[in-house]
């Protein structure tokens, strides 16, 4: 236990609420380590995973949570929303974690490694929730934690690439010695690429099919240099994380949603767990939504579409609270395609001089907070919350995930989005500006009709 050191419970003591801590961080944007911000330009490599197939690097930015043991699948049951009949070695799902009173932590890919012996990948909120369980829950587990490059020192434990696009099937069978496995999406294989084995995860991510692949990290660059050589005649391109950061406005997953851990008795031996200068402190809270309460900020599992993921067939941390909810989901997941000319109308203020000009719209990913609330209006009223926005140069527009209410959620509806923040918070990454309003068109979410249809449905 770390009792020693200053607790997330404590520095809340502190101050007027979490807010005050997240909307003010000092930490700035979200960083992606490791990875070159750009290999050739973020254009063309954006139009590598519409057009042909593209080589995307995850090793660097996320946290590996291990989990082993006879208690491994019952901790994670009992604290995820998803059903896990049938859930076997080689298949892996998303997972989604909330509080107990329903409101989402986070949500990671999990991989069923072995018997007993799960990986649970992605940002530190969900790991932190599954990490404190099984120090104090009584679980028959341990667990062996790989931050990210950016706190980790030293190489990853593992590598992760993902093939992606189009032509991504075709690269992978000429790479594959062998034959390649007919493998179900959300399932895993092994296969040997550059002479090392390789686990290979059926998945999608920028809205189209493709292989998440992993293995020992000595083996990274003999796997890397036969993808390439093997991609060439498919026209594969590598991306830096300028243009992976954009992938998902495309594909439809909101990665972000602020860890509803911050308020409630039943959460708070948890926040007097988490550290004062750990991630739940420190990631900075943005937009132009901005409510002094920080449950505001909650999100459920039916706003981010995870509706379909949701079975009461397990007893689960959040279970009756979500089964209250599920009568009335709320708010419906949607695209927000951005009025090209109310953008470029914001960018055309950068060269005002008698005017204060609008918040900056970074290219191409445009959310300057690690948690990016914009708010949606319909007649002069809020009837959403709009996140994660960048430019797609494959639909030559500007897009937001959002989360909206029915009556505004039907494609085609005109919505405003409200850009910039007021009052202006001290983030390192917010100038002086004002406040301006962007039309903005609804589309299905995922925006790419291939992302919705085919590699979901397989």
């Amino acid at each position: 236990m770390r009792r020693e050191r200053k607790s997330l419970e404590d520095l809340l003591g502190e101050v007027s609420g979490p807010v005050e801590i997240l909307y003010n961080s000092q930490t700035g944007p979200r960083v992606f380590p490791g990875v070159p911000a750009e290999f050739s330009n973020w254009r063309e490599e954006q139009r590598g995973w519409r057009e042909s197939c593209v080589l995307l690097d995850q090793s660097h930015h996320m946290t590996d949570l291990y989990i082993e043991g006879p208690d491994a699948l019952r901790l994670l049951s009992e604290l995820g929303v998803n059903s896990f009949e049938g859930f076997t070695p080689d298949k892996a799902k998303q997972f989604v974690a909330c509080n107990h009173e329903g409101y989402v932590i986070g949500d990671m890919i999990l991989y069923y490694l072995d018997e007993n012996r799960l990986d649970l990948v992605g940002r530190p909120a969900v790991p932190n929730w599954v990490q404190y369980w099984a120090e104090t829950g009584g679980y028959d587990v341990t667990f062996e934690r790989d931050e990210n490059s950016a706190v980790r020192k030293g190489p990853p434990k593992v590598y992760r690439y993902q093939v992606q696009g189009p032509r991504a099937l075709s690269l992978m069978r000429e790479v594959v010695e062998g034959d390649l496995p007919e493998v179900k999406f959300f399932n895993t294989a092994g296969v040997v690429i550059g002479g090392c084995g390789v686990r290979a995860l059926r998945h999608g991510m920028a809205g189209q099919a493709g292989y998440e692949l992993s293995g020992p990290w000595e083996d990274a660059e003999a796997v890397r240099e036969a993808i390439l050589e093997a991609g060439e005649k498919f026209g594969l391109k590598q991306a830096g994380s300028l243009a992976y950061q954009t992938a998902t406005s495309e594909s439809g997953w909101i990665p972000c949603p602020l860890p509803a851990v911050y308020t409630g008795e039943k959460m708070k031996p948890y926040r007097e767990w988490l550290p004062a200068d750990g991630y739940e402190a420190t990631a900075s809270l943005g937009g132009s939504f901005y409510s002094e309460d920080i449950t505001d900020y909650y999100l459920t599992p039916y706003d981010l579409g995870y509706g379909h993921m949701v079975k009461f067939d397990h007893d689960f941390v959040g279970r009756e609270a979500l089964e209250e909810m599920s009568g009335n989901p709320g708010r419906k997941k949607v695209t927000l395609v951005w009025d090209g000319e109310d953008v470029a109308r914001v960018f055309g203020t950068l060269f005002e001089r008698e005017a204060l000009p609008a918040k900056y719209i970074n290219m191409p990913s445009a959310w300057y907070a690690v948690h990016q609330y914009d708010r949606v209006l319909s007649g002069g009223e809020s009837v959403g919350i709009s996140t994660y926005c960048g430019y797609s140069y494959n639909e030559r527009a500007m897009l937001s995930l959002a989360m909206v209410e029915e009556e505004v959620a039907e494609p085609g509806t005109e919505v405003v989005l409200l850009w910039g923040e007021e009052p202006n918070s001290s983030k390192p990454q917010v100038e002086e500006h004002r406040q301006v309003e962007i039309r903005a068109t609804v589309a299905p979410a995922p925006l790419v009709e291939f992302a919705r249809t085919a590699y979901r449905s397989s």
